[in-house]
């Protein structure tokens, strides 16, 4: 089984069944913390914005976690502080690449937004027991998901709605088709003034664009099953 929590923003934990534990964008709100993760294998950061890159440096340097990120980003983050040896790959990995650690696979696909390092990406995660979830970092809607869909069978997608800096819920909701995901976790919304500060409008949007996708609304540091 496997088990996906929110923690504000873009902070996700992904765990399989108590044995390994993916972290996507560690930057916590809401009074959260890295403290509340005791255990991580896998960290990955979809771009070097400070709102997730978050404390990958420190959550990695505490659980003995490997971190993923994009050729450049891992390079900054190493001069950040990381342990050049909790690398994945030793220097990262990049698009359409595929890194596997303790049976969690992860592929870098693309997203559209602005990094000071690399390039921003997103990425699908399967873990060992099948169920893929694919974060979509920071990105607006492209025809490129659309492939993701054909290629992976999506079980839950995670999505920004919040607009200004992604897109929105209208956007968020025909990604959701082109995904083909059976169920998706809004994300990226609520932390700033400027981002929409709820999920009503979203909710709306999927109903009437993809009614065959569940819509898990989660509220931060609540947790779904697979």
């Amino acid at each position: 089984m496997t088990e996906i929590t929110w923690y504000g923003h873009s902070a996700f934990k992904i765990s399989s069944s108590g044995d390994v534990t993916v972290v996507v964008d560690p930057f916590f709100t809401s009074g959260m913390s890295a403290e509340k993760i005791r255990q991580a294998d896998m960290v990955l950061v979809t771009h070097d914005h400070a709102d997730h890159v978050g404390e990958a440096v420190a959550l990695c340097k505490r659980t003995g976690a490997m971190l993923g990120a994009i050729v450049g980003t891992a390079a900054k983050l190493v001069q950040n502080g990381l342990p050049e040896n909790q690398v994945l790959n030793g220097i990262g990995f990049n698009m359409g690449g595929t890194i596997t650690h303790k049976g969690i696979k992860a592929t870098m696909v693309q997203a559209f937004h602005s990094s000071e390092s690399g390039a921003p990406a997103g990425y699908i995660v399967t873990m060992p027991d099948g169920a893929v979830v694919y974060h979509a970092g920071d990105t607006c809607i492209f025809k490129g998901m659309e492939l993701w869909g054909q290629l992976y069978p999506i079980d839950v997608a995670l999505l920004p709605i919040g607009g200004l800096f992604t897109m929105d819920a209208r956007q968020a909701a025909l990604a959701c088709r082109l995904l083909q995901c059976k169920s998706v976790i809004p994300m990226h919304w609520g932390t700033f003034p400027v981002l929409a500060q709820n999920t009503e409008e979203f909710k709306k949007e999927i109903a009437e664009t993809c009614p065959q996708c569940r819509c898990i609304d989660l509220n931060v540091g609540e947790s779904f099953s697979l």
